[in-house]
């Protein structure tokens, strides 16, 4: 079995990555723009963050199955279906990471700990300290999308005692959320945070109209994709105090510019599309191993149990 995962790796999870697979498989893990050199032989793609299309399938005549990690934004799935290359995600499997990067998001925000730490390690005195805190018991999150980590961010809420409110376009039920229109949860929040795969509806969902519709105390917190928020729009409501702040883990553009604005605001805090990736760069252990279970599964529906290991 030829594995093939494209992405841009250092060298240390490039081995961890090799160490997850079964030895007795081929696994080449290549960047982007070296990726042509690999498609003839290529039995099994995982994409990271590289699009998959028409001209992609049609270089890889051996190509049978393509493992992502959550959605399929990055793949053409109908040029996929034409060619009967089989298409599987990896719904859940980093639902307890990116939740907990929530978390950390909210509480670094409310007990202001990228300032005070910046403020403590330039020694400053403390009579020079600034700054307005909060708690999160009592205040109302709105989680949109309610799959399988909004319901994971929506659990660890509930033990800070905060109100959860929620909205999805799948009608879904969970005692801890109330569910309500995405235009009453936009209103009555205190914290927003969005956990939509990125589709053709859910493109730029939150832009101009629905930042107007939040509280002026309001954070938004982003760790799906970039896309599901208009970002310029974004950028407009935090510089003209629309909107308290944002904590933003993805980006329309990846990697972040080095021009963009986003990296000077005072009331942004950001991470690098890590929320997922709690194991080291780039890397998340268990996602991993789904990966290699799937692909045991595959090859056992496939018939092809000899090269199982």
């Amino acid at each position: 079995m030829y594995i093939l995962i494209i992405g841009n790796f250092p060298e240390e999870t490039r081995e961890k990555i090799r160490n997850a697979f079964p030895k007795e498989w081929t696994v080449t893990i290549t960047e982007p723009k070296n990726v042509s050199s690999f498609l003839q032989v290529a039995e099994v793609v995982v994409p990271e963050h590289f699009k998959v299309d028409e001209q992609f399938l049609g270089s890889a005549p051996k190509l049978r199955m393509i493992q992502t990690g959550s959605g399929f934004d990055n793949v053409d799935l109908a040029a996929c279906r034409k060619r009967g290359i089989q298409v599987f995600s990896a719904p859940g499997v980093n639902a307890a990471a990116v939740a907990e990067h929530v978390m950390a998001l909210m509480l670094s925000w409310y007990k202001n700990i990228p300032y005070l730490d910046s403020f403590m390690k330039s020694h400053r005195d403390e009579k020079e300290l600034d700054y307005a805190g909060g708690e999160l018991a009592g205040k109302t999150i709105g989680i949109i999308g309610t799959g399988h980590i909004g319901k994971k961010v929506a659990s660890l809420c509930s033990i800070f005692d905060m109100n959860v409110l929620g909205y999805s376009r799948k009608k879904t039920a969970d005692s801890v959320i109330e569910m309500t229109e995405l235009d009453d949860l936009l209103r009555r929040s205190d914290i927003i945070t969005v956990h939509v795969p990125l589709t053709e509806e859910s493109r730029e969902m939150i832009g101009m109209a629905e930042l107007a519709k939040m509280k002026k105390s309001a954070l938004l917190i982003n760790t799906s994709r970039g896309a599901v928020i208009e970002e310029n729009a974004l950028i407009d409501a935090l510089r003209k105090g629309q909107i308290a702040g944002a904590c933003l883990d993805v980006f329309t553009e990846e990697p972040l510019s080095q021009e963009s604005p986003l990296r000077d605001m005072k009331n942004v805090i950001l991470t690098p599309h890590t929320a997922g990736l709690p194991d080291g760069v780039k890397y998340h252990a268990k996602r991993y191993q789904y990966f290699v279970n799937n692909i045991k599964r595959f090859m056992e529906e496939q018939g092809e149990t000899e090269l199982i290991e």
